[in-house]
């Protein structure tokens, strides 16, 4: 999985400024956990989080 020169990697980009802030749940925080443990790591990373944060989002889209 190689990726070209020209794209950063998701922590070396700046937010963009009318970025959607989503305050993670304590069940999405629960799966972001989950994800870490799953691939090794003791605590989420930024991508656990992002993965949590958009299944929330869209959860909740269908919903309304």
């Amino acid at each position: 999985m190689s990726k070209t020169s020209s794209s950063k990697e998701p922590w070396e980009k700046a937010a963009p400024k009318k970025s959607r802030h989503t305050k993670l749940t304590p069940k999405s925080k629960a799966v972001a956990k989950r994800q870490a443990t799953k691939a090794g790591r003791k605590y989420p990373n930024l991508v656990d989080n992002m993965n949590a944060a958009k299944t929330q989002r869209t959860r909740r889209a269908k919903t309304k």
